[in-house]
């Protein structure tokens, strides 16, 4: 999306013109993803939701392999995701609620106890879209074992979470 919120023509090829020059920012819903450093193989823009002082922000992430502009059905989604992101995040805790009782997680009797208390045992989310029209949210943190050492993962069909995977080393 461009400064005013509206997607570029495709004038550059998009995802599909690899060589084609890659925007240094991105306005998205308000959002501005920068590009930044990362393999290769890829490109990847990300942009942290403003804050109080001191505070971790909350990130979205756009990745496109090979790297390549964004096309318009790419920052669409992105624009999806940005402008919704308190209510996608909000519907990921729940799921998460809901699901990490489920037996095959694994959660102990005290970690179960934590998923009733007001303030959820995870935070500061991480949305990553990839231009197959996946994407994700990470909670970086996690006070489940579960999510340890990266956090808890929500994969996400549109609007709708689908599934959660924890990143323990086991």
């Amino acid at each position: 999306m461009s400064t005013d919120g509206v997607p570029p023509d495709n004038r550059g090829g998009g995802e599909s013109g690899a060589d084609a020059e890659l925007p240094a920012t991105l306005h998205i819903a308000g959002l501005a993803l920068n590009l930044v450093e990362s393999p290769p193989a890829l490109a990847c823009w990300s942009g942290g939701f403003p804050v109080p002082a001191g505070a971790d922000p909350a990130v979205v992430n756009l990745v496109i392999e090979p790297p390549a502009p964004p096309q318009p059905a790419t920052l669409r989604r992105v624009h999806d995701v940005v402008s919704r992101f308190d209510a996608l995040v909000a519907r990921a805790g729940e799921y998460c609620r809901v699901r990490l009782r489920e037996e095959g997680y694994g959660l102990t009797a005290g970690e179960l106890d934590r998923l009733d208390l007001p303030e959820p045992p995870w935070g500061l989310p991480e949305a990553t879209v990839w231009t197959d029209r996946s994407w994700m949210i990470r909670f970086a943190e996690s006070g489940l074992g579960m999510g340890d050492p990266y956090g808890i993962l929500v994969t996400f069909d549109g609007t709708r979470p689908v599934d959660v995977q924890g990143t323990d080393d086991e």
